[in-house]
C-alpha cells in the first residue's frame, strides 16, 4: 500500500532553516505530482508547493521566496527546504500524492526563539 513518511522537522530559531523529506513508498512514484501542505493549530490545512513528475513546480505566494519542491525519483522522495523560517511558519507539515487521499503523518515544525 502507499505509504508516506515524512522527516525533518523540529525546532528552530527565525531565521533558520529546515529541510524536510517526504519518503513514498508503494507507488510509481516518478509517475506522480506530490505537495507539501501544512496546518498550524486552530487553522485550516493550507498547500505549500506542488511538483508534478517532471520537476515542474507551484508555491503558495507567501512561500514562494523562502521555500523550495524538489523530488529524487532515484530515492522516492520529495524534498522542501525552508529557509528564512518565521514563527508563523510554526505547524504541522505533510505530504500529499496529488488528487488523493494519501498523506503522511506530519513532522512538526517550531519556530521560536
Amino acid at each position: 500500500q502507499v505509504q508516506l513518511v515524512e522527516s525533518g522537522g523540529g525546532l528552530v530559531q527565525p531565521g533558520g532553516s529546515l529541510r524536510l523529506s517526504c519518503a513514498a513508498s508503494g507507488m510509481l512514484f516518478s509517475f506522480v505530482s506530490m505537495g507539501w501542505y501544512r496546518q498550524a493549530p486552530g487553522r485550516q490545512r493550507e498547500l505549500v508547493a506542488r511538483i508534478n513528475s517532471i520537476g515542474n513546480t507551484n508555491y503558495a505566494d507567501s512561500m514562494k521566496a523562502r521555500f523550495t519542491i524538489s523530488r529524487d525519483n532515484a530515492k522516492n522522495t520529495v524534498y522542501l527546504q525552508m529557509n528564512s523560517l518565521k514563527p508563523e511558519d510554526t505547524a504541522v507539515y505533510y505530504c500529499n500524492v496529488w488528487n488523493t487521499e494519501y498523506w503522511g503523518q506530519g513532522t512538526q515544525v517550531t519556530v521560536s526563539s
